[in-house]
């Protein structure tokens, strides 16, 4: 869910300023899944530009205690989110931890970096929702070791059908800064984009999968 416009479109901008977010319909780019796709998104760029990353952590931020409260701890996932989500914990001056994509192979073999009293309610910040496995994955790894998982506040979404699903089911709470409509609607006011390419755009996330 988005919560202001304003910000779901400033957010767009300035993904797209800094090629976080490229627009390439007719040059794709092939995905790790192997899915072909008119759009790459790397937000783990926004962290080299110290105006931008501010300005996302900020919102981000405010958000959360707009949205949840304020948690006991702040929970980035890795790699993409540790950046962002220590920089949100920091701002609210609240414990943060990072969650692995697995458990270390060694040492004490942890999921979960950092110290996190069971029982302690935390808000998970990702970078970027795509099909949502992999943050849902996070979201259960936090409540196998006791937290109260207030819900996820990320960067930027595909909007997905699956991933809408996917956090409905698992009954996750979802915000994000920006969503794929309203990058297409900045892209085409500010004609990063023509009439033809936002038609192909649209149609890609109707049917990723088999798009191109």
């Amino acid at each position: 869910m988005i919560l202001d416009k304003e910000t779901a479109k400033k957010t767009a901008e300035l993904l797209l300023q800094i090629n976080a977010i490229k627009l390439q319909p007719q040059d794709p780019f092939t995905w790790a899944s192997g899915w072909k796709s008119p759009i790459y998104c790397d937000n783990r760029i926004t962290l080299s530009y110290p105006a931008i990353r501010n300005y996302l952590h900020q919102e981000m931020a405010k958000q959360v205690e707009s949205i949840y409260g304020k948690p006991d701890a702040i929970a980035g996932v890795a790699t993409g989110a540790i950046g962002i989500g220590m920089l949100v914990a920091d701002y609210l001056n609240l414990p943060f931890v990072y969650i692995r994509p697995e458990a270390k192979k060694h040492g004490r073999q942890n999921k979960i970096e950092g110290h996190l009293e069971s029982g302690s309610s935390v808000v998970v910040i990702e970078d970027l929702i795509s099909t949502g496995m992999s943050s849902l994955k996070a979201v259960d790894a936090l409540k196998e070791a006791g937290a109260n998982v207030k819900g996820m506040l990320a960067i930027f979404t595909y909007g997905f059908e699956k991933s809408v699903s996917a956090f409905q089911e698992a009954n996750v709470d979802l915000h994000t800064l920006s969503d794929y409509s309203h990058l297409l609607e900045q892209a085409a006011d500010t004609n990063y984009i023509t009439e033809k390419e936002q038609i192909t755009l649209e149609n890609w996330r109707k049917d990723p999968a088999t798009w191109g």
